[in-house]
């Protein structure tokens, strides 16, 4: 049998692995320094904890988990032969599914936890997440999102704290990215004056889709979806809206005037606006925070404020993500808890910072910084308490299992990236010094043990 993984997941060498935990703990030092804390729900939800939270679209893509033991024992035979059958026949063949997201798994947990927490809760979650997805360039059917979230108040500096930690996220990892933000109550807003309020849904899954399938393809999929002509033609200038954010804002104002909702949607887009202006100092351009009427996000439980945010340098689709929900544990039992959060995708952040080659050269796969050569089991034996020493000093180290050729041990040291290796022979052995070799440059330098730790201990600038 040839060897294969499911289409839409992937391996990770050693030097990837370091490369994504470069990722992860950049976004983990900004976290912690929110004063966000860690938790974990696991990879499997019931599946009535996560089905018709993520719209219609969304529910498709669910990866569902087959009930252990005799699952057909009870199922009509008729329903296994009648494609009508089939969303029924799942949901008695499948009580079990892999989360989606961690926004939602989140919300149960708050609920579930509620007597031990204290709120507001400021919570990050760096998990893999599933989705029944076509796999193609930047979106797998399984990868890793990087959440952060705060819970139990409404206020929209929370929001612009938001906004802070994406663009200290990014600067750190070095890419130039878009913050692009808009407010599901302006959506409302406009849906209402246009006359459709009870399309929302259809219209905001539709226009999310407007930078990847194009304006024409969006109206004929409001078209499809029962929008009359008029109301479509009414929503262009809107979606097409440009000009400065201020520009937006006031037009928006003048469009929405009949609408409360819509002018509530404005104010509070308008104070993330400010404020996140005066938060970030200088640093407006590196990551400029632009209003984008066309941002939707298809996702049914936001309510307030929604964030995409997208590489300037790079051909990808948006690297982060994500929005205020005002009532998303009620349907677990808790009403009232609003709640706003950011996603950061690890994967295709991943791609980005390969595809600008901005990933630091001290990124490697090996974690060793030292590597021991092997010239039999006398020298072998010397080298061990030498080796517990060094380790013991913070410094990664092994010893080369065979006495195989120098000529060996060096090449093993040089695809693993081992910056250095300690040669320890009969001279060194008998004087109580060893060799330090430079694998970078070639130099060579007798030391003492206690000499090899201190220039382990200094900063490594190859």
């Amino acid at each position: 049998m040839k060897p294969s993984i499911p289409k839409g997941t992937r391996d990770f060498s050693p030097a990837e692995m370091a490369k994504r935990n470069y990722i992860f703990d950049t976004i983990r030092r900004v976290f912690h320094a929110y004063g966000f804390q860690p938790i974990e729900t696991p990879a499997m939800e019931n599946l009535s904890t996560l089905m018709g939270k993520y719209g219609e679209e969304g529910d498709k893509l669910l990866f569902k988990v087959l009930n252990s033991g005799n699952f057909l024992e009870k199922i009509n035979k008729e329903e296994l032969v009648d494609s009508t059958s089939l969303n029924h026949l799942a949901a008695q063949l499948c009580e079990k599914g892999l989360r989606y997201d961690l926004t939602v798994p989140f919300a149960r947990y708050v609920v579930m936890h509620r007597e031990e927490l204290s709120l507001p809760f400021r919570r990050y979650q760096m998990q893999p997440v599933w989705r029944a997805d076509r796999p193609q360039r930047g979106r797998y059917r399984e990868f890793y999102q990087c959440d952060a979230d705060v819970v139990g108040t409404d206020s929209l500096l929370c929001e612009v704290d938001l906004v802070q930690m994406v663009r200290d996220v990014f600067r750190a990892l070095g890419i130039r990215v878009a913050i692009h933000i808009n407010n599901r109550k302006i959506l409302s807003g406009i849906t209402e004056v246009i006359g459709q309020a009870d399309k929302l849904i259809d219209i905001t899954v539709a226009i999310d889709k407007l930078d990847k399938i194009g304006l024409d393809n969006v109206n004929a999929e409001l078209a499809a979806k029962g929008l009359p002509a008029d109301a479509i033609a009414r929503l262009q200038p809107i979606l097409l809206l440009s000009g400065t954010n201020d520009d937006k804002l006031a037009t928006l104002r003048e469009v929405l005037a009949d609408s409360p909702t819509g002018l509530t949607g404005i104010d509070e887009t308008a104070f993330i606006l400010r404020h996140a202006a005066a938060a970030a100092a200088d640093d407006t351009d590196t990551a400029p925070l632009l209003l984008d009427l066309t941002l939707a996000r298809g996702l049914n439980y936001y309510t307030g404020a929604i964030f995409e945010v997208k590489a300037l340098d790079a051909e990808m689709g948006s690297i982060s993500g994500g929005g205020r929900y005002d009532n998303l544990t009620g349907i677990f039992g808790l009403p009232g808890v609003s709640g706003v959060g950011i996603s950061f995708g690890a994967d295709r952040i991943y791609d980005v910072l390969t595809q600008l080659d901005l990933f630091p050269s001290t990124v490697t796969g090996s974690t060793t910084r030292v590597l021991f050569v092997n010239f039999g089991q006398q020298e072998a034996a010397y080298c061990l308490p030498l080796m517990a020493r060094v380790r013991a000093a913070g410094i990664a180290a092994e010893l080369y299992p065979d006495a195989a050729k120098m000529k060996k041990q060096l090449a093993y040291a040089n695809a693993h990236a081992i910056p250095y290796v300690v040669i320890v022979g009969e001279a060194e052995m008998a004087a109580g010094t060893l060799t330090l070799k430079d694998m970078q440059t070639g130099a060579q330098s007798q030391l003492t043990p206690d000499e090899l730790i201190a220039t382990m201990q200094q900063p490594f600038s190859h």
